[in-house]
C-alpha cells in the first residue's frame, strides 16, 4: 500500500505539490483577508472595504504563491536575471487576470447576490486556484522544448 502511494505521488508530484501549496496560499489569502477586513471593518454592507481587503489578501498570497510555485511546485531552473524577471512578470500578469476575475466575482456574490463575504471568498478561492494552475502550467512555468 505504501509503495502504491509513493508511486502515485511520484506520478502526480507536481499536481500534489500544487494542491498542497495552493492550500497554503489559500490559507495565507484567507488570513490576510480576515485581518484586513477586521482592521477596515469590512462586511456585506461595505463592499468597497471588502474589495480593498480582497486586494490586500491577493497581493500577499501572490507573492507567497510565486515563491512556492517557483521553488517547490514547478522547480524552475531559470537563474539568469532576465529569465527570472520574465518569469515573475508572466506570473504576476496571470495573477492579475485571475485577481480581476476574483474582484468581479466578489462584487457579484457579495453586492448583487448578497452571499456572505467569507463564503464568497471561499468560492472565489477555489475558482482562482484552478485557474492559476492552468496559467502556471501552460504559460508561466512551462518546460521549454530542448
Amino acid at each position: 500500500m505504501i509503495e502504491f502511494i509513493m508511486n502515485m505521488y511520484k506520478k502526480y508530484e507536481e499536481a500534489v505539490s500544487y494542491l498542497f501549496f495552493g492550500f497554503l496560499a489559500f490559507l495565507v489569502n484567507m488570513l490576510a483577508y480576515a485581518a484586513a477586513a477586521k482592521v477596515l471593518g469590512a462586511d456585506e454592507d461595505k463592499v468597497v472595504l471588502v474589495l480593498i481587503a480582497t486586494s490586500f489578501a491577493w497581493v500577499v498570497a501572490v507573492l507567497f504563491a510565486y515563491w512556492t510555485n517557483r521553488t517547490f511546485v514547478f522547480k524552475s531552473k531559470i537563474t539568469d536575471k532576465t529569465g527570472v524577471h520574465k518569469e515573475f512578470v508572466s506570473f504576476i500578469s496571470a495573477r492579475i487576470v485571475t485577481g480581476i476575475m476574483e474582484l468581479i466575482l466578489m462584487y457579484v456574490l457579495v453586492d448583487v447576490i448578497r452571499v456572505d463575504d467569507v463564503i464568497s471568498k471561499f468560492i472565489c478561492n477555489v475558482i482562482v486556484i484552478v485557474s492559476n494552475y492552468v496559467f502556471s502550467k501552460l504559460w508561466v512555468f512551462r518546460k521549454k522544448e530542448a
